[in-house]
């Protein structure tokens, strides 16, 4: 049960009240904000609290028990401190929030309703929503190993063992057009078929990465969509391109020749199989079904 300070009970149970929502978020790098859905800037233990335009709070979930509380946050891209471009290189993530309610005329009455840190991030060219997670939230990330048809692994780590910087799977080209926030046409990259860059990566020359979710290869002439926007895309840019997997072992095998180091279980029996029975006029003899 939360308890409040005596003054702020009073004020809350008046039925007027002077209540905004601040929001201290830390990144790991170390570096600590503070944004209001007030109009005025606040301090609060020493932390500025900057207006932020078209901010808002999402519902607050929470449960007395180990359930992930949740919670949500939108706003415009309008705070010098956010920037689409540190959204797309990660800084944001997994970066601590704490939000609070605060009597604006008077900041030192206050009650803290959440505490956690950003999970999934949504960002497009003028906004984005990110989702808060409790604190509980790694007690309900899954450990060990995953049983599954697909690979477990992330081409060219350590388990899967494949040399990315080999010349057959590593490219290098420019953006010559943009098609999109998230596609473009490049080239440099005639010697590669079609789809050979599919769930592969892109490193950009000035920085940053960005994930490929579909290649096409027509000649000379490349396009590409990505998973999200990329602050590296604009015409002119360079970058450095991995080829992809898609986690199957036909891939496995002939696309990286690396059928040894799979780490799925290609041969596991699906649903359908396990819970099939007798059909009558089957050759029911407990024989392979193969």
């Amino acid at each position: 049960m939360r308890v409040l300070q005596t003054e702020l009970a009073a004020r809350i149970a008046a039925g007027v009240t002077t209540l905004c929502t601040v929001w201290r978020v830390e990144r790991a790098d170390g570096e600590v904000f503070g944004f209001t859905d007030h109009d005025l800037p606040l301090e609060l233990d020493g932390v500025q609290y900057a207006p932020a335009t078209g901010f808002t709070a999402g519902a607050i979930e929470k449960s007395a028990d180990l359930a992930v509380d949740t919670a949500s946050a939108a706003a415009a891209l309008s705070s010098d401190a956010i920037t689409e471009g540190d959204l797309a290189r990660g800084l944001w993530d997994r970066a601590r929030v704490d939000v609070w309610r605060v009597d604006w005329s008077t900041p030192n009455l206050k009650y803290h309703v959440f505490a956690g840190r950003i999970g999934e991030a949504r960002r497009g060219a003028q906004a984005f929503e990110a989702e808060l997670r409790g604190l509980q939230a790694p007690l309900n990330t899954p450990r060990g190993r995953v049983f599954s048809r697909y690979c477990d692994a992330d081409v060219g780590d350590g388990r899967c063992g494949v040399n990315l910087a080999a010349p057959s799977f590593h490219g290098a080209g420019a953006v010559s057009e943009i098609l999109s926030a998230r596609a473009f046409f490049a080239t440099g990259l005639a010697a590669f078929s079609d789809g050979w860059f599919s769930e592969g990566r892109i490193s950009w020359g000035l920085g940053g990465v960005a994930d490929v979710a579909v290649h096409r290869q027509a000649g000379a002439l490349a396009t590409f969509e990505l998973l999200d926007v990329s602050a590296g895309l604009q015409v002119g840019a360079v970058f450095d391109i991995s080829a992809g997997c898609d986690k199957r072992l036909e891939t496995c095998r002939t696309k990286f020749a690396n059928s040894l180091n799979f780490r799925g279980f290609p041969h596991m029996p699906g649903n359908d199989a396990l819970q099939a029975g007798p059909i009558a006029g089957d050759a029911n003899d407990g024989a392979s079904r193969n």
